[in-house]
């Protein structure tokens, strides 16, 4: 049995039903989750003197492609568009090693951690022929830093010669991908209180898959309590396709295959019309907002103010590290409030609801009721911000919304997962940061020279 004190915190913003904010008073953690919050002190085995500490619940990352960490920052794609982008460096991404898939991950979800993120949802959908096991990978990753991890089995199945974008090299068949989606969730998926482990089922993108393989993957997730994923709605070229090919919006064709329900969620969900978001609400089907990639690709911005007003489940994401060039989902909560501000004004949805969508919000998309705010009983997954320092002077007034109106600047002071430390002080505490350093930058190289 383990436990921590945080004494004494400055404030502790619970994000519960009630948005209380509670002051000067303190949080036992006993093995991994919130025993006590109140006045009162408890013997532990380790005390943080959290005065001065802003202590918020830990952020949800509800899409992301980690294995892009390898490819950010590239000359050759900063100014493109989604398809032109996805089909220069898919001709990267076929060099992708088990290797480079673990040390990928540990950067991403490193920097998640350092960031105030414990719960990182990856959308993995590039298998090449002569390699395995990444997903594999990816949960070891998580393990060794300790951050409470979603993986999907995500797939293509349309290739080029079958009027897909991606090249055929790059998918696999619908009988492969389900064949390897049953073992995954056979060997990973754990559905207890406090789970650290589960798998999601996600077919990438309209354009990428056949509908045999999105409705045959929607029977064996449900079948197996699973839940579903896929990119939609993000550009107008998606839509356009969706259209030419099957006479369809992308919403149309994803309820024709069985995929809306409260199971599902869709990455960007950037041009939905409005009747499209009362669908969205009416069967609380989700959408993860990823206002940094949207930006640099130059998508769009999704209807976020009218989502919320109509009840559509909302999550905060990072997307992948490619279309973002980083994996800061604080980051996020900054873009996506200044976004909104810019364009909706006064139905723009405050620093605060930024906040809920990157926690509670994220919780739900997740299909978790342990996680996502701190209260008694719920998984101990927290950061702490320190409020005494420059960046915040004048700032403190509104501890609920200073993540998404003023900013966080520097890695956070603690990350707290399941009732561990993974990070503190801006240092990742269970690896050795420069050794991951130069064994990634040898394995970046080696993709990005490969021919």
């Amino acid at each position: 049995m383990t436990s921590i004190l945080i004494k004494n915190a400055r404030a502790i913003i619970t994000v519960d039903d009630k948005d209380t904010v509670l002051e000067n008073q303190n949080i036992f953690i006993e093995n991994n989750y919130f025993c006590h919050i109140g006045k009162e002190f408890f013997i532990a085995d380790k005390v943080i003197d959290a005065e001065g500490m802003f202590v918020y619940p830990g952020l949800i990352n509800t899409h992301h492609h980690l294995y892009q960490t390898f490819t950010r920052n590239l000359p050759q794609v900063q100014n493109l568009e989604l398809f032109d982008w996805l089909v220069t460096l898919y001709e990267i991404w076929r060099g992708l090693n088990p290797e480079m898939i673990y040390y990928s991950a540990v950067v991403g979800m490193g920097e998640l951690l350092k960031y105030g993120c414990t719960t990182c949802f990856d959308h993995h959908y590039v298998f090449p022929k002569e390699n395995s096991a990444f997903i594999d990978q990816q949960f070891l990753a998580a393990e060794k830093l300790g951050m409470r991890f979603h993986a999907s089995r995500g797939s293509m199945s349309r290739g080029k010669s079958n009027g897909g974008l991606p090249p055929d090299e790059l998918v696999q068949s619908v009988e492969e991908i389900l064949e390897e989606s049953l073992q995954l969730i056979e060997s990973y998926h754990d559905t207890s209180k406090y789970s650290m482990r589960q798998i999601v089922l996600a077919p990438c993108s309209p354009f990428s898959v056949t509908s045999e393989l999105m409705i045959r993957t929607a029977e064996l997730a449900r079948k197996n309590n699973v839940r579903l994923h896929t990119h939609l709605a993000e550009t107008k070229d998606e839509e356009d396709y969706c259209i030419e090919k099957y006479n369809m919006r992308p919403l149309d064709y994803m309820e024709s295959l069985g995929w809306l329900g409260k199971d599902v969620w869709f990455a960007h969900g950037i041009h939905f019309s409005d009747q499209e978001l009362y669908r969205l609400a009416c069967t609380q089907t989700g959408v993860a907002h990823c206002p940094i990639s949207n930006q640099k690709l130059s998508s769009g911005i999704a209807k976020i103010p009218r989502m919320l007003e109509l009840g559509v489940p909302v999550g905060l994401a990072v997307d992948g590290s490619a279309s973002n060039d980083g994996s800061n989902l604080l980051a996020e909560l900054r873009a996506a409030f200044l976004l909104h501000r810019l364009q909706a004004s006064l139905q723009a949805p405050s620093g605060y609801e930024i906040l809920k969508m990157g926690t509670k919000g994220g919780a739900k998309i997740l299909g978790r009721d342990d996680i996502g705010s701190i209260e008694v009983g719920k998984a101990a997954d927290l950061f702490m911000i320190d409020s005494n320092q420059l960046e915040y002077v004048g700032a403190c007034s509104d501890p609920k919304s200073l993540l998404a109106t003023v900013g966080v600047n520097r890695p956070v002071a603690y990350t707290i997962v399941n009732g561990k430390i993974v990070a503190q002080q801006g240092e990742l505490c269970d690896l050795d940061e420069q050794e991951i350093v130069h064994k990634a930058n040898i394995l970046v190289n080696n993709l990005l020279t490969m021919k």
